[in-house]
């Protein structure tokens, strides 16, 4: 069985992974805000080294795989919170265990959302991808919710496809699963917001497949990829999100 890292596994999406990963038999290291093994802040600089050193103390001789898991919703504040935690928390702790991954030719499955295609590139994400977190934080802050999120998944995933051959040279695989809507906390809480409430509500009855996601549903895509099942899959981002992506972008793949 495997040993498996993982960030944001104690609700939602993360902890249907980590439900999965634990019922398949392997271990699995999770880091949060609470309810973890490793209790660490992401959206800090200090939170995300914290993590790294947790997961590397307790996993010395190599991962098989790290899911990069935590993050926030449109409903969070200040918008530079998402910016930490979705983009650079992921990030840091993504190259930080890149070397135990590469121990074990381990696998990667970031978290996107199929939301990541809807806005444009604009300086945001150039700041983003360009790693100045003081310059994107302060650009977000002046935007909005939407903005917020949907760009830092936006980059995430062109982070993910401009690193992948690199990481593949290595022998590490590194995917992203791009969840809909899916009823987790991060979501019930952006139904309640006034911002961004009725928009969420609005593209949940758009599903084509008439229903919102389930955490399982998420956790089983992300499981797939980290398996041997998916051994000549890297670089890919895969949509499960009930067909809005097709939906929405018909002539696009």
């Amino acid at each position: 069985m495997g040993i498996y890292a993982m960030t944001g596994g104690a609700t939602g999406i993360g902890a249907a992974i980590k439900a999965q990963l634990l019922s398949e038999g392997h271990e699995v290291i999770v880091v949060d805000i609470k309810d973890a093994d490793i209790i660490a802040d992401l959206s800090t600089a200090e939170g995300r080294v914290s993590a790294v050193e947790g997961i590397r103390s307790r996993a010395p001789e190599g991962l098989d795989g790290f899911v990069p898991c935590a993050g926030l919703g449109p409903a969070a504040r200040p918008y530079s919170l998402i910016t930490r935690v979705n983009y650079f928390g992921a990030i840091a702790t993504t190259e930080g265990l890149r070397d135990l991954l590469a121990k074990r030719k381990g696998s990667i499955v970031m978290i996107s959302s199929n939301s990541a295609p809807m806005l444009p590139d604009d300086d945001y994400t150039a700041a983003l991808l360009a790693g100045d977190e003081d310059k994107a934080c302060a650009l977000i802050d002046e935007r909005d919710a939407n903005q917020a999120y949907a760009g830092s998944k936006r980059a995430v995933s062109q982070w993910l496809r401009s690193n992948s051959t690199a990481y593949a040279q290595q022998g590490i695989r590194l995917n992203a699963v791009a969840p809909g809507i899916t009823q987790t906390p991060l979501v019930d809480a952006s139904n309640s917001d006034p911002e961004v409430g009725q928009a969420m509500k609005d593209f949940a009855a758009s599903v084509p497949l008439g229903r919102v996601g389930q955490p399982a549903d998420i956790a089983q895509v992300v499981c797939f990829l980290l398996s041997d099942k998916a051994a000549f899959v890297t670089g890919s981002i895969f949509f499960a999100d009930g067909g809005h992506d097709a939906m929405l972008r018909p002539m696009q793949f």
